[in-house]
């Protein structure tokens, strides 16, 4: 009999399904460093990325009785990730509208975002990416992340968005624009 780690991820998935915690737990070893590539690049390092990341799980894990298999594993829980750094992209402009002034709001969500530490020229390279996608509407973040950071492909960007290879190409045209701003006015 194989072991959780030489069984496919569709056993996997089965054996989670019939309480099998082991297989969950492979699971999530092969794939919480994807999860959380993701959700740092769409809301930077931090407690806040720590937590959606465990919040990716949970999702995962409730609603794997429903996973019909449709796509992979990794694409399912990148579009749960994608959806979760959205929601907390969400979260976290509500607090910063309800407790800053505008002129508070604009300095600490950059700060929040950008991680304004100066560790050297790649941490500033960092930084300044992450600034300029902090910029963008988080439609246009989330396939800019997925696109250029994660590598995924444009076929596999819009089934892991939901929707049209059209809009992901306007939006990674209009997110390259964008972020070539933001990053010309933030280096000037």
């Amino acid at each position: 009999m194989p072991t959780v780690i030489d069984q496919d991820d569709a056993a996997l998935v089965d054996g989670t399904k019939n309480g099998n915690d082991a297989c969950f737990a492979e699971l999530v070893r092969r794939y919480e460093r994807t999860v959380a590539a993701t959700v740092i690049s769409m809301l930077g390092p931090g407690d806040e990325a720590d937590e959606v990341g465990q919040e990716v799980m949970i999702k995962f894990y409730r609603s794997l009785a429903r996973f019909e298999g449709q796509s992979s594993v990794k694409t399912y829980l990148t579009r749960i990730a994608i959806n979760s750094a959205k929601d907390a992209l969400r979260r976290r402009k509500r607090n910063l509208l309800r407790f800053f002034t505008p002129k508070d709001r604009e300095e600490a969500w950059e700060d929040k975002i950008a991680g304004r530490e100066d560790q050297g020229r790649d941490v500033e390279n960092t930084n300044l990416v992450r600034f300029a996608l902090s910029r963008l509407h988080p439609d246009i973040r989330a396939v800019m992340v997925l696109r250029l950071v994660e590598g995924w492909s444009t076929e596999e960007t819009a089934n892991i968005l939901q929707v049209p290879t059209g809009t992901i190409l306007s939006r990674l045209s209009r997110g390259k624009m964008q972020m070539a701003k933001a990053i010309s006015g933030a280096s000037t």
